[in-house]
């Protein structure tokens, strides 16, 4: 009873556990060398320190709001930098940092135009991105990096391994030893027992050392994988991928759903954009960046819509940056699973410790009676008594199992990285753990099961079901235009073209559909210019289609969506046929066109527009949603990635049941699962008849659940 009674400080949350909860089981955890066995878990005082910085930092944006009401955001002179203008600029780093904080600088510097002629930018364009103007950029403005803590040398961990209590104590041993042998023996062999003590302590000091010093060397590669994150810029009027930490003032990045701001920046434009600033400010209430107010924050992320941003700010010009430097020292937080190993090796170190001041205790009383004269003591005997204290320390060093935790901490490392080969980027420890306890595996489609090389192979246009190489044929000049520029207004990629070929950037969706466009003979740029963009709804997983509104010639609008076919389907009462003339729709034809593309584990995709004289619109004009004519449904296949199959079957083995939960039509849904093992026959829903199931049919029905289709990020968490 005892024993469950000491493990109760080893009990901590998966996630989330209190400075408290941490520091507790620490001190309830009996350690022989402290520094080693806490090397891979949080550093409390760092994280202390940052929480605090964290606070300082929300303090501090809402009291600048409050001296802006006051002051209107005047502030003193900032020095000038000769190395500002030395190439060319002219605007302060330091004032730069500071735009999100007062309005009046934004103002002074000319707003986003003054801004973007100071730091030599076109907004169109995008920086030169040549070597030497990134150099220069990177000088006047810093990296965007921030400080790490420096990787330690081998020495240092030479030096912690002698931390170690049980070899402080084997090291006085070890020189009393060496004392009596020369004082009884002489020199010439009184040496050999306490310096042979000696030299096996440095080779269990030099081999833990070494040991852990390559260890450290694979965490920080893990870590650098795990930073290695990639944005979309324009440089020389292309659009390119480049990492984050290349990215530099003056860059133009463009931002779409789900994206961290890597950087401080002023929007240039944007769709609908709504930023999650939580993580900065604590404010739940998400963000609308606007003309008046249009700062972005580093670490903040992209809660809905698009846009494009001009950076400002990179590294440790940021809070983020300051914020990110103090939490690379903060360490990791460690696992249930290490902190209860770490109760286990207290209790059975607490038991050998026991067992060894027994029989420490039974030597010495042995010795005592054994010995005729109490008042006579000879170095014999204090050699007797040392080797006695040996002894029990050998038990001590025996029964407490140090390295338990720590080789756990190793493991998870070690299944991090060989997931990291398998392109499964884990970020936490703690998840490769929870992964081994797992019963259930609800797996995401596109890019998990699949291989996320989306083609479109079959398409509905014109009347007929043609296959793609072959789907311009019998169209229409104006049947032809009107879906080149469905295609190539309608999207969020990007077709980056040089002499003798071109560059896809984007989702692989939106690649796949522009790359069907580009080889039936459309031109991106062409099309792109012939109507203006008005407005634009990008596509989120809860509407599942993407809008846009163009201005034509004539005072003319056209709107066009694109997205889930039968949603799409659904807002449109005709359709186009192969002369450019629109008939009344067929449900039935249209439902069975996408029945058989489905069967063919499909994923289909409509798009549809619609022709209007009203305007001007404004920022609250919703697009309309009914009436709309259907040009073409497309068939995109994304083929099953090789070995799903057999792994589905290895965790079926293993008592682990899987499922699919996908955003895909509940046909292509049925057909990929069953080409992965995944259906059997069981059950398979659509998201909104799941989320509308009762307490008891949830109960019920969740252990038959093989397929959830059309489902939404919210069904996940259900």
């Amino acid at each position: 009873m005892e024993r469950f009674d000491s493990m109760k400080n080893f009990d901590i949350p998966h996630k989330e556990a209190s400075l408290e909860k941490l520091e507790g089981w620490r001190k309830a955890a009996l350690v022989l060398n402290a520094t080693r066995r806490f090397r891979y878990t949080a550093n409390l005082k760092k994280r202390r320190e940052l929480l605090e910085g964290k606070r300082r930092f929300k303090v501090g944006v809402l009291a600048t709001k409050a001296a802006i009401l006051f002051t209107g955001g005047h502030r003193g002179p900032y020095p000038s930098d000769v190395k500002v203008h030395a190439h060319g600029f002219s605007v302060d780093p330091q004032r730069l940092a500071n735009l999100d904080k007062s309005n009046n600088i934004y103002h002074e510097l000319g707003n986003l135009t003054g801004i973007a002629q100071k730091l030599r930018v076109p907004l169109e364009v995008g920086i030169l991105g040549t070597e030497e103007d990134i150099k220069a950029r990177q000088e006047v403005f810093g990296q965007n990096t921030y400080k790490e803590k420096p990787s330690r040398s081998f020495l240092i961990f030479v030096w912690e391994a002698l931390h170690d209590l049980t070899l402080v104590v084997l090291i006085i041993c070890s020189v009393v030893s060496l004392a009596v042998g020369i004082a009884t023996e002489g020199i010439l062999q009184g040496w050999y027992e306490g310096v042979g003590i000696l030299l096996s302590i440095l080779i269990v000091v030099f081999v833990t050392a070494a040991s852990d010093y390559r260890q450290s060397l694979q965490f920080r590669d893990l870590e650098k994988e795990k930073k290695k994150i990639f944005v979309q810029v324009t440089r020389g009027g292309q659009r390119q991928k480049i990492s984050i930490f290349n990215l530099v003032v003056g860059d133009i990045v463009h931002l779409s759903i789900g994206d961290q701001v890597p950087a401080d920046g002023v929007m240039i434009s944007g769709h609908s954009l709504t930023i999650d600033a939580s993580s900065l400010t604590g404010e739940s209430e998400p963000e609308h960046p606007s003309v008046e107010k249009p700062f972005l924050l580093s670490g903040t992320y992209v809660q809905d819509g698009s846009g494009k941003m001009l950076v400002t700010a990179v590294g440790m010009n940021t809070e983020w940056g300051n914020l990110m430097s103090a939490l690379s020292e903060g360490g990791e937080d460690e696992t249930p699973l290490q902190v209860k190993l770490n109760g286990v090796a207290t209790v059975v170190g607490k038991i050998g410790l026991g067992f060894a001041t027994l029989t420490l205790a039974v030597l010495l009383i042995r010795f005592l009676v054994s010995k005729k004269d109490l008042k006579h003591w000879s170095v014999e005997d204090f050699t007797q008594i040392v080797n006695y204290f040996a002894t029990a320390v050998t038990i001590v060093v025996v029964a407490v199992p140090e390295g338990l935790p720590l080789a756990v901490t190793l493991s998870l490392a070690y299944a991090m990285k060989q997931m990291i080969k398998e392109k499964a980027l884990v970020r936490h420890l703690s998840a490769c753990e929870t992964m081994g306890s797992a019963t259930c595996i609800c797996s995401d489609k596109t890019g998990t099961l699949t291989t996320n090389k989306m083609t479109v192979v079959r398409s509905w246009v014109g009347g007929e079901v043609k296959i793609a190489e072959q789907a311009r044929l019998g169209l229409s000049e104006s049947c032809l235009e009107l879906l080149m520029e469905g295609i190539f207004q309608n999207t969020s990629a990007e077709v980056v073209e040089s002499r003798d070929n071109y560059e896809l950037l984007g989702s692989s969706t939106e690649t796949a559909i522009l790359r069907f466009g580009l080889e039936m003979g459309g031109r991106f740029r062409e099309v792109k210019v012939k109507s203006e963009i008005v407005k634009v709804e990008p596509f989120n997983s809860t509407k599942k289609m993407m809008g846009v509104l163009l201005k034509l010639g004539g005072g003319k609008y056209r709107v066009h969506w694109k997205g889930a076919s039968e949603i799409v389907l659904g807002m449109c009462n005709t359709v186009m046929d192969a002369s450019g003339q629109t008939i009344p729709l067929d449900a039935s034809q249209m439902k069975s066109v996408i029945k058989a593309f489905a069967g063919e584990a499909l994923r289909t995709l409509c798009l549809a527009f619609k022709d209007f004289e009203d305007g001007p619109f404004d920022e609250s004009f919703s697009l309309p949603k009914e009436r709309f004519t259907c040009i073409a449904i497309v068939g995109i296949k994304d083929p099953v990635r090789p070995g799903v199959k057999d792994a589905v079957n290895l965790c079926k083995k293993a008592g682990i049941k899987v499922r699919m939960v996908t955003g895909d039509n509940i046909e292509t849904a049925k057909a990929i699962a069953q080409e992965c093992s995944i259906f059997t026959g069981d059950l398979v829903v659509e998201g909104s008849t799941f989320r509308s199931w009762s307490h008891q049919e949830m109960r019920d029905g969740i252990s038959k659940l093989q397929v959830l289709a059309r489902s939404s990020p919210s069904d996940k968490l259900l």
